[in-house]
């Protein structure tokens, strides 16, 4: 029996989810999923694709048509220096996508330094390849970045890998030029692999620049990029996702996981994912207005209706409120929660119906924090907004 995937977890995510099905008339900022629909190119080519019997069999790493835009979008929009198409295998989202690359990767008991917080499936994935995350706290005083020394002194001789996320999932800091570049140089000189997780790179404010590391030369050899387009082109459950590397050796192994997991992205999802490369990037840049302007109000709604319980600083990137408890608030008498963000998220679930995840779901540095989606509609995030008020006003 696999007993190593006893010590796998589920994200509290699951557990959240499973509490706002019993929520009448909830408001769900646990998801992270934005209201908006995908585009019409998307649509309309997964219809053709039907109409066309699109629906056998398919190359494992992807239709050849899909390779080829994603190997030019990467050299385009990424400045990385992808040689053929070869380098480009598609996946069932992002989720799926960092899985082949670690269980291609790692072996037991290597050791990957991951941020702190961090989106659970990282963690996840590292520990279903038995391999060990070493958690590198992330500064709200730096916006939410590592200080480099501190991610220096996580490398041991056990380290494989260094696991990077920016625009980031909880926090929506974004590393810089200066630190990507010290970040490869680190992995460099210690002959480590770097794992870039680029799944927000279209979701950014108040222009700050997204920076792909294997765009930056040295490490690009030893550097896996992980993409997707669920948050680019609002496909999130349609599940589709892709990762460039260049290294042989380790796409080979990542091709036969993905064959063995997989088979092949359903084809009908691969020809929308054509449909969105070859129509119209109109509602890329549509999108990113719109999820800052309910960034804004959001924020501004904290500002104003938290009673000062919750607080925090518009992040740079992503699309969610990774907000800070008051230290002096408690939980209500007669709480069970493991630890002061279950209990404000227990306490918001039940008094307010407000949808939203633990900061300690996403690791020991999280703790005392508590994640929004802000990317839902703005009739349901003023509703949120207008029930949190209500919510802190009764205590």
């Amino acid at each position: 029996m696999g007993r190593y995937l006893d010590a796998v977890p589920f994200s509290g995510i699951i557990r959240i989810r499973d509490m706002m099905y019993s929520v009448k008339d909830p408001f769900r900022l646990d998801q992270g999923d934005v209201s908006f629909e995908a585009p019409e190119s998307v649509k309309e080519a997964m219809r053709r694709a039907i109409d066309d019997d699109k629906t056998h069999y398919l190359q494992t790493t992807g239709v050849p048509r899909l390779l080829e835009l994603l190997a030019a979008k990467l050299r385009r929009q990424n400045c990385i220096p992808i040689d053929s198409p070869d380098e480009v295998m598609v996946t069932t989202g992002g989720i799926h996508g960092l899985y082949i690359v670690c269980q291609a990767l790692l072996e037991p008991g290597d050791e990957v330094v991951v941020p702190d917080p961090e989106w659970p499936p990282c963690m996840g994935n590292i520990r279903s390849a038995q391999g060990v995350p070493v958690a590198c706290p992330l500064h709200e005083r730096l916006g939410w970045r590592p200080d480099l020394d501190e991610l220096a002194a996580k490398i041991t001789p056990r380290t494989r890998a260094i696991y990077i996320n920016s625009p980031h999932n909880p926090t929506g800091g974004v590393l810089t030029r200066a630190d990507i570049e010290a970040i490869c140089a680190l992995a460099d000189r210690h002959g480590l692999w770097l794992i870039s997780d680029e799944a927000y790179e279209d979701v950014l404010y108040d222009g700050v620049e997204h920076v792909s590391a294997a765009s930056l030369g040295d490490l690009n050899s030893r550097t896996v990029s992980v993409f997707t387009f669920s948050k680019t082109y609002a496909m999130t459950g349609l599940r589709l996702g892709y990762v460039a590397v260049h290294d042989e050796k380790l796409r080979d192994r990542m091709k036969k996981v993905l064959f063995y997991t997989a088979s092949n992205v359903t084809s009908i999802v691969q020809y929308g994912g054509i449909g969105a490369l070859e129509g119209s990037q109109a509602p890329v840049e549509a999108f990113r207005r719109e999820l800052q302007a309910r960034r804004d109000l959001f924020y501004d709604g904290i500002r104003r209706r938290a009673a000062g319980v919750l607080s925090g600083t518009p992040p740079a990137g992503a699309f969610y409120a990774f907000l800070r408890i008051d230290p002096a608030w408690r939980p209500s008498e007669g709480s069970d929660a493991s630890s002061r963000s279950w209990a404000m998220t227990e306490y918001l679930i039940s008094r307010g119906r407000i949808g939203c995840v633990p900061g300690v779901d996403f690791g020991a540095n999280g703790e005392d924090y508590v994640r929004f989606c802000f990317a839902r509609d703005r009739k349901e995030l003023e509703g949120a907004l207008e029930s949190l008020e209500d919510v802190f006003r009764e205590r």
